[in-house]
């Protein structure tokens, strides 16, 4: 009738037929159960394995930053280093050379 709503009967487990039906659907049911839990699986291992690459990528990244810095911080001492030695020269030159000429020379005897 028009408005009611539909009932589906299940017949008794006793006929064959339908027993039959009860388990291949039972055994299909199962078999998408393992397909699926295979996919997840390596879906996970996949993942995994990415993450240990890029774990590693991240690793061999900070070291060669750890490399870079110290690479940095001697280039910056060297730098430094120069730096006073050309500080050293300059005062050099300007006590020997640059005083003498502004001090009145004295003749020397022969």
């Amino acid at each position: 009738m028009p408005g009611e709503e539909s009932v589906i009967a299940f017949a008794s487990p006793a006929t064959s037929g339908n027993a039959d039906q009860l388990d291949r659907a039972g055994q299909t049911i199962l078999q998408l159960l393992n397909k699926a839990a295979g996919v997840a699986e390596e879906h996970s291992r996949n993942a995994l394995e990415m993450a240990q690459r890029l774990s590693d990528k991240l690793r061999a990244a900070e070291n060669r930053i750890a490399d870079l810095e110290a690479e940095v911080a001697a280039s910056q001492e060297q730098a430094q280093r120069a730096e006073q030695w050309m500080h050293r020269v300059y005062t050099e030159i300007e006590e020997r050379f640059l005083r003498q000429e502004q001090s009145p020379r004295v003749p020397q005897r022969r």
